[in-house]
């Protein structure tokens, strides 16, 4: 048994050394859109001529397929490991793409969780990435403690949550669990900050304003940006299509840009990066 737990911690090192960055997204609520910050986050990061993998790690609620248009992508195998399905130059892995159908449940418990998650680090060929992105579902628990645990060095999180005070008291829970495990906060993201109208552009304040920046003011943390509700990212997400890239010349759009720069600004912070091209899972072994 000691001896398959380290050849199984030779080939999770294996696989992460040749990951530039990995950043994890949390949410402490649910429902505050992290998901589609997660996919136009490392959608933003593609454009920008990065190699970027995408992990779901929510294992009861995938959605990440959903909101690339990929529900019906079939992951490919051999002895060497999975193959993430590919997306341009987006690397993508979901336990959505395991299920035989979107309307199966998947009724887990933490062990069976925490397997799927080292499954997704170790056994998938990501090859070479500059950036690995996890979507984690709401909340410390299970699956956002295991990609701490298994990655062990994550270069940071980027907090999501929304302008109203429900929302907003559960960024710092999210922050202490990642000052309690040492994962460097990158920063909060108020998403649904007003409504943009479609015709005139103006965003006019639905939910409660600036919950996000008073609660990063108060843990001394980054804000990173507000992000408004806009018809055309709901739409997009439904469509398959990532929002950056489809209306790229919106207000919006250009919101996003804004906050993935500290991302971006990691490359020239002195970490590590992978060298050489994307190879297959073959290729890795040699």
């Amino acid at each position: 048994m000691k001896n398959n737990e380290f050849n199984d911690q030779v080939q999770l090192q294996s696989r992460l050394e040749r990951i530039g960055h990995k950043i994890i997204i949390l949410s402490g609520k649910g429902g505050v859109g992290k998901s589609t910050i997660s996919v136009n986050l490392a959608v933003s990061l593609m454009l920008e001529g990065k190699r970027v993998g995408l992990l779901d790690v929510d294992i009861h609620g995938p959605s990440i397929p959903t909101m690339l248009g990929l529900e019906k992508e079939i992951l490919r195998a051999d002895e060497d490991g999975l193959f993430p399905i590919e997306l341009g130059d987006l690397k993508v892995m979901s336990i959505g793409f395991l299920l035989k159908n979107q309307d199966e449940a998947v009724i887990w418990r933490g062990p069976m969780k925490m397997g799927a998650i080292k499954q997704f680090l170790q056994d998938v060929a990501w090859g070479d990435l500059d950036y690995l992105i996890i979507d984690s579902p709401p909340g410390t628990g299970d699956e956002p403690l295991s990609v701490c645990q298994l990655i062990g060095g994550l270069d940071g999180a980027v907090v999501v949550t929304t302008p109203q005070k429900v929302a907003a008291v559960n960024v710092r829970k999210s922050v202490n669990f990642c000052r309690q495990l040492k994962v460097p906060v990158i920063g909060i993201v108020e998403n649904m900050s007003g409504f943009a109208c479609p015709k005139c552009g103006q965003v006019t304040p639905i939910l409660r304003e600036g919950g996000g920046r008073r609660i990063a003011a108060d843990m001394k943390t980054p804000f990173l940006g507000a992000i408004p509700i806009d018809p055309e990212i709901a739409l997009s997400g439904d469509e398959g299509r990532p929002f950056i890239h489809h209306y790229a010349a919106s207000p919006t759009a250009g919101i996003m840009r804004e906050i993935i720069k500290p991302i971006l600004a990691l490359d020239r912070t002195g970490h590590p990066r992978p060298n050489g091209k994307t190879t297959s899972p073959t290729e890795e072994k040699k």
